[in-house]
């Protein structure tokens, strides 16, 4: 009883298939073959996004969450506001030197070598504030040069690092001169 039953499916050839097929194409030309290809690609497009469409609409039909289960945002600080915090950060001018002395201090810690630096106070009248610029320079490292501005920039929240230059004697000499201008803000002793 063995290959009596036969589904249709055995007797098709594949190779006879494929030639008829390129024969048909070939009489077709290739703008009917591009054409086809294009239409056969449309078709698989078109039924990779109808699933995902469907999904868009059900998230469209979800109705808003309600305005007071959302997290309503802290209302800006007013220019008064800002204007004291701006002054709360400031340093005092009679511990200016401490903080200098706290640069001093970073800069051998990060393994830096200081030279003798410039230092000038200046006021600024319209504000009331109090700049106190040093200009340090120094020697070591590119990387032990940024940790020191980074540490003391973290150190003295009321400083601001106003310009880096670097200077190298050759490329291939690992120490490099540097020229770090930081200006403190203070502020008179309350």
């Amino acid at each position: 009883m063995k290959g009596q039953w036969n589904d249709g499916w055995n007797d098709i050839q594949l190779a006879p298939l494929m030639l008829a097929l390129r024969l048909a194409a070939m009489r077709a030309g290739a703008p009917a073959c591009i054409a086809v290809a294009l239409l056969a690609a449309g078709l698989a497009t078109w039924a990779w996004l109808l699933p995902q469409r469907a999904a868009l609409q059900e998230e469209l039909a979800r109705p808003l969450p309600a305005a007071s289960t959302m997290a309503e945002a802290p209302a800006p600080p007013t220019a008064n506001e800002n204007l004291a915090l701006f002054y709360a950060t400031l340093g005092e001018k009679r511990h200016a030197e401490q903080q200098v002395k706290t640069l001093f201090d970073l800069a051998g810690k990060s393994g830096l070598v200081l030279r003798q630096g410039e230092y000038k106070l200046a006021f600024d009248k319209a504000s009331g504030v109090t700049t106190y610029q040093i200009a340090l320079p120094v020697k070591g490292t590119y990387r032990n040069i940024w940790q020191f501005a980074l540490e003391g920039l973290a150190a003295v929240p009321f400083a601001a690092l106003d310009e880096v230059s670097f200077r190298r004697e050759t490329i291939a000499d690992p120490t490099v001169e540097a020229r770090l201008r930081i200006t403190l803000y203070l502020k008179e002793t309350p």
